[in-house]
């Protein structure tokens, strides 16, 4: 049964089709805890358990952060927890790290940013481009925690604004 151009265009029900650039993961407490300057985008270097694992909906990058290692960025502290029937054959390990794929030119930025003016590298998003998987990292400096409270103080006030502002528009 062929598709017509309609079906064809629109995604799936969640918005965004799975294929063409959904999201995977997110890491929410990186914003909270870290001020994020620059962003990259970033390959992995997959198994294909890893990848079936992916699918599945079992990645979580919460606890990781990318390391320098012989010129090299690495993915550390992210876990994708294995599929029981996907990995029967392989030693699986969830939280391997795994090579983040960079240009030169782009790793040698980074490797200065870091070295230099003390940034560190945070996973910020995980998701779908096309049929690969990509790693959204970005250059970090920590929050202190009066920063944390002020942030949190001007979340609160913009959603006060946005209620005032739509009570207003109501009355109107």
């Amino acid at each position: 049964m062929s598709k017509t151009a309609d079906q064809k265009k629109s995604p799936g029900k969640g918005g965004k089709d799975k294929a063409n650039g959904g999201t995977i993961a997110l890491n929410k407490r990186a914003r909270h805890e870290h001020h994020l300057e620059e962003r990259v985008e970033a390959g992995l270097a997959l198994q294909g358990w890893e990848l079936k694992a992916i699918r599945a909906g079992r990645a979580n990058i919460g606890d990781g952060y990318a390391l320098v290692n012989h010129g090299e960025i690495f993915l550390v502290g992210a876990q994708i927890t294995p599929l029981i029937q996907a990995s029967t054959h392989v030693i699986a390990n969830d939280r391997r790290e795994r090579k983040l794929l960079l240009h030169r030119q782009e790793i040698d930025q980074l490797m200065g940013r870091i070295q230099r003016d003390g940034y560190t590298l945070v996973p910020t998003a995980m998701y779908w481009k096309g049929n690969k998987v990509k790693l959204e990292i970005a250059l970090a400096r920590g929050k202190q925690s009066h920063d944390k409270r002020e942030a949190d103080k001007e979340r609160d006030w913009n959603r006060e604004k946005l209620r005032v502002m739509r009570r207003h528009n109501k009355d109107a």
